[in-house]
């Protein structure tokens, strides 16, 4: 008994089992798409009604005081960093038991 022989059963058993995942498959796409449909809100057009639109509620004018308070204030956080590179990361690489150079690939000595 050959097990890796191709015979008319193999082809029938392959076609077969692309057949029924390629089923499985639409019927999940059929079902997703039927719950979405199912779940999505309804909504009727809205009749125009006679009251005015609410407007939007205009936001709060600046004046040139509290911007220059605000200017100040960051120019005042700036000034008091005591280390001119905090934004730098800086990476050091250090040998750790997880990365010994002993155990590196191109040493011929053990």
């Amino acid at each position: 008994m050959t097990l890796l022989a191709v015979t008319s059963d193999t082809w029938i058993v392959t076609g077969l089992g692309f057949g029924i995942v390629l089923a499985l498959l639409f019927c999940l796409v059929f079902i997703l798409m039927l719950f979405g449909y199912l779940m999505q809100k309804v909504t009727k057009p809205a009749a125009p009604s006679a009251q005015p639109k609410a407007q939007k509620p205009m936001a709060p004018k600046t004046d040139e005081a509290e911007i220059a308070a605000v200017a100040y204030a960051l120019y005042l956080n700036e000034q008091t960093q005591s280390d001119p590179n905090i934004s730098m990361i800086t990476l050091n690489k250090r040998e750790t038991a997880w990365n010994p150079k002993s155990n590196g690939f191109n040493n011929i000595g053990f």
